[in-house]
């Protein structure tokens, strides 16, 4: 027996899609030759310049109409958000109080569909760990459609006992068997559910994809005209890179088109030019446009899936038991496809089409006045951030989205004003408190401490 045949046994067993599959044993045949996705400095080359959206022309009702009625969305919806302490999809986080992030995502479908007239069709890619939450809360939004027709459901691969290369074992638990593939999974996913077939019948052309932790990705006309323009099959957004973002992947090149570098991707040697922001401009804000007969014909060719470059990452079976099984977890990622399509393009948005939440810090940030919400469901940098948010840095104190709002009872202080805030030690926040420029908050770890109503920047010390 080949050594891939008990994976897709498993896979089958489970329910998998044959091209998921078919993307897995490709994944698997690199681990077991040693071949690895590490793009060495010398082998690329930095993008010097990009069509820029700022100054793309207007689109008006009447030519965006035709282009509307080709388009879809859709959001990707798998993340359980488990390093700020959840067990639910992140979604399903309060942005605000009462007002979570899948609240304005079917807000910025309603007010497009009311204002525009086209009934532009919204997609979630789930995974198996957030469906069930997710399509519950979908009965708040009935409006958005049948759950069923929204759905998609990422698939979920064998975890690799790292010491054998065979499927991991762990009776305990068997769901810690599994992981889910990356959001490259996207591609086998449209392929094996039969929605790509579905979107093409009916007319649809082009797919907008985006996170549905980024608030700021709403489909935008004047894109959406600019790309069906380009003719290119694949369009990934970017934005220019900060301090903040030089350990995220960057866009580079080399003859054969662009294609997307990720840190793991990058040798330590090379980690001084992959974190070098004047080198390396542009950074992925996933944001993607798809060209769906592209994407199918692309498909087609390579089984149901496509290329992408393989993640190997090194983990524990139980990832809270550094004791237990070391494993391998084979990922993709979605940005990644603009290398499968030589003739992909990139483009430069502003930076309040970039607004994730990847950490409580983040959250503390979106909760703020640094961020305003529109009645659309929109959510822009205020105007005083001058397209650039604040730099939020929290001690272990706020890892978890329960200790923040602990120090939230009282609502989250102003940051509009705000360059940099550093927070050690507990503290007591309230939405009196305003920080202003670079302010570092140190209080000792022994009892929480109430920062009084006031203005406050430098060093504050609240004990």
């Amino acid at each position: 027996m080949s050594a891939i045949q008990p994976f897709r046994d498993k896979m089958q067993r489970a329910g998998v899609s044959e091209p998921a599959i078919r993307a897995f044993e490709r994944a698997y045949a690199q681990l077991a030759t040693g071949e690895t996705a590490m793009l060495p400095e010398d082998a690329i080359s930095p993008v010097e310049s990009l069509p820029n959206a700022d100054a793309l022309p207007g689109a008006a009702p009447e030519e965006i109409g035709g282009l509307l009625a080709q388009c879809a969305v859709l959001k990707l919806n798998g993340g359980l958000g488990t390093s700020m302490g959840l067990d639910r999809a992140k979604s399903l986080l309060e942005v605000r109080p009462g007002v979570t992030f899948l609240d304005l995502i079917a807000r910025q479908v309603a007010h497009f569909r009311e204002t525009t007239g086209a009934n532009v069709r919204f997609l979630l890619m789930n995974s198996f760990s957030t469906s069930a939450d997710t399509r519950a809360f979908l009965a708040r939004h009935p409006g958005l459609g049948d759950a069923d027709e929204i759905e998609l459901l990422q698939n979920k691969t064998p975890k690799i006992d790292a010491a054998t290369l065979a499927p991991v074992e762990w009776p305990a638990n068997p769901e810690f068997e599994w992981c889910p593939p990356g959001h490259g999974d996207l591609y086998p996913v449209l392929a094996g559910s039969g929605a790509l077939d579905r979107l093409l019948a009916a007319g649809v052309r082009t797919l907008f994809v985006s996170n549905s932790d980024n608030l700021g990705a709403t489909l935008d006309p004047k894109l959406l005209k600019w790309f069906a323009g380009s003719g290119a099959p694949f369009a990934m957004e970017v934005t220019a890179r900060t301090p903040s973002d030089r350990k995220g992947g960057h866009l580079a090149q080399r003859e054969s088109g662009l294609l997307l570098r990720e840190s793991a991707q990058c040798p330590d040697a090379d980690l001084g030019s992959f974190q070098d922001i004047g080198r390396h401009r542009f950074f992925n804000t996933n944001n993607l446009w798809l060209r769906l007969d592209r994407l199918s014909e692309a498909l087609a060719a390579a089984g149901g899936f496509l290329p992408l470059p393989v993640i190997q990452n090194r983990k524990t079976v139980d990832s809270r038991d550094k004791k237990s099984t070391a494993v391998y977890q084979l990922e993709t990622a979605m940005g990644a496809a603009i290398e499968c399509f030589p003739d992909a393009t990139a483009i430069v948005v502003p930076r309040t089409r970039f607004a994730p939440v990847k950490t409580t810090g983040d959250l503390l940030t979106l909760r703020s006045d640094a961020y305003v919400i529109g009645e659309d469901g929109g959510v822009q940098l205020a105007p005083e951030r001058g397209g650039i948010p604040p730099r939020v840095d929290l001690d272990d104190h706020y890892k978890l989205v329960d200790q923040l709002e602990a120090a939230l009872v009282d609502g989250a202080p102003s940051l509009k004003n705000c360059d940099s805030l550093k927070i050690s030690g507990p503290v007591a926040l309230s939405s009196a408190v305003i920080f202003e420029g670079d302010v570092v908050v140190t209080n000792p770890p022994s009892a929480r401490a109430t920062i009084p109503p006031g203005v406050y920047s430098g060093s504050v010390a609240p004990g």
